[in-house]
């Protein structure tokens, strides 16, 4: 296989990965204006329902767009580094960054470092020009240079797809869509869907008002969950887009492969990361082992995945893929798509 293969690989992982991400926030935003809509007309309040809906979420947006950044990083007790004089223990991670932002064109994201002796990094901000790149010292610390170079191509590809204000935007809707069900939880328990009915059945229309109530309370039970497993499914397709898409800034994807391995494996428990933080780690930061992991809301796609994904890309570039790798990516049986023959 020649090596000018590689890159319509990538771009071809890059296309689907998008497309399917945009479909999986078409179907988080129906859900919500379904579960709105149906509660306004259980409620009275009709099409008020779908707007308000709209409303709780273009609140949330505002906030989360302006402060969210912050609050990540405040609650992951991250230290900002002073780029024009950075501490030497920084300075190849401050290099490195450097490095990424002109592979991919942008601007200098704000740097900073958490301490803990856990290898991870994440991205977060609303934009390229309000982004900011977190690592762990346990990253700086047992990653070799090529590791740390696939790590930080991932976080710069996230900021470069806008992958940081795209999984904000769905954070929104899916917690819009947990507080409308909430609220309508709580509504129908203190009486209020039961007046509500009443009304109802004194003008005629009791039949079809108890019905949709009825529906109205099924989505308000289901509907969180079910937009809740679409947004991992999102931070899933945008993990495999950062994979990807970083090996066309580093050209180097073992690097990656590597460092995703040897983050895996690592024993040591992130203590700052939580489940509202975890989908924004380049590994998912909750170990199988701890009492808090599910596998059932998995943020991320399995380590064996994406290192077959590299693994094919590595090969078209020529590339010898250790067999470490290889025998850790042959746990994954789905075919990865090729080039066209």
């Amino acid at each position: 296989m020649s090596a000018t293969a590689a890159p319509t690989t990538f771009y071809r992982e890059i296309a689907r990965n998008r497309r399917e991400s945009v479909l999986l926030v078409l179907v988080v935003a129906i859900v919500l204006g379904v579960l709105g809509g149906a509660i306004g007309y259980a409620t009275g309040f009709g099409w008020g329902g779908i707007v308000l809906a709209l409303l709780v979420a273009g609140v949330m947006s505002i906030g989360s767009y302006f402060g969210g950044d912050k609050l990540v990083l405040v609650s992951s007790g991250a230290q900002q580094v002073d780029l024009a004089n950075p501490p030497d223990r920084y300075q190849q991670l401050v290099n490195v960054v450097t490095e990424m932002r002109l592979a991919a064109g942008l601007p200098m994201p704000k740097v900073y470092v958490v301490d803990d002796t856990a290898p991870n990094a994440f991205a977060t901000g609303r934009d390229p020009q309000h982004a900011s790149i977190t690592a762990t010292t346990g990253l700086l610390a047992k990653l070799d240079r090529e590791q740390l170079q696939g790590v930080i191509g991932h976080e710069m590809s996230h900021v470069r797809n806008y992958d940081i204000r795209f999984t904000l935007l769905v954070g929104v809707l899916v917690g819009a869509i947990a507080l409308l069900a909430d609220w309508f939880l709580r509504f129908t328990f203190w009486g209020g869907g039961r007046r509500n009915d009443s009304d109802n059945d004194r003008s005629g229309g009791g039949g079809a008002a108890a019905l949709i109530f009825v529906i109205a309370i099924v989505l308000a039970i289901i509907a969180p969950m079910i937009s809740r497993f679409v947004q991992l499914a999102v931070s899933r397709r945008r993990e495999e887009l950062a994979d990807v898409s970083g090996v066309e800034l580093t050209r180097n994807p073992l690097g990656l492969a590597r460092a995703l391995r040897a983050i895996s494996d690592d024993p040591d428990v992130l203590e700052v990361a939580n489940r509202a933080t975890q989908h924004l780690y380049i590994v998912n930061p909750i170990k199988s082992f701890e009492e808090r992991a599910s596998s059932m809301f998995d943020t991320h796609p399995p380590i064996a995945e994406r290192i077959r994904v590299l693994a094919r890309i590595a090969g078209q570039y020529g590339q010898a893929v250790p067999d470490s790798l290889l025998a850790a990516s042959a746990a994954v049986q789905p075919a990865v798509p090729g080039p066209p023959g």
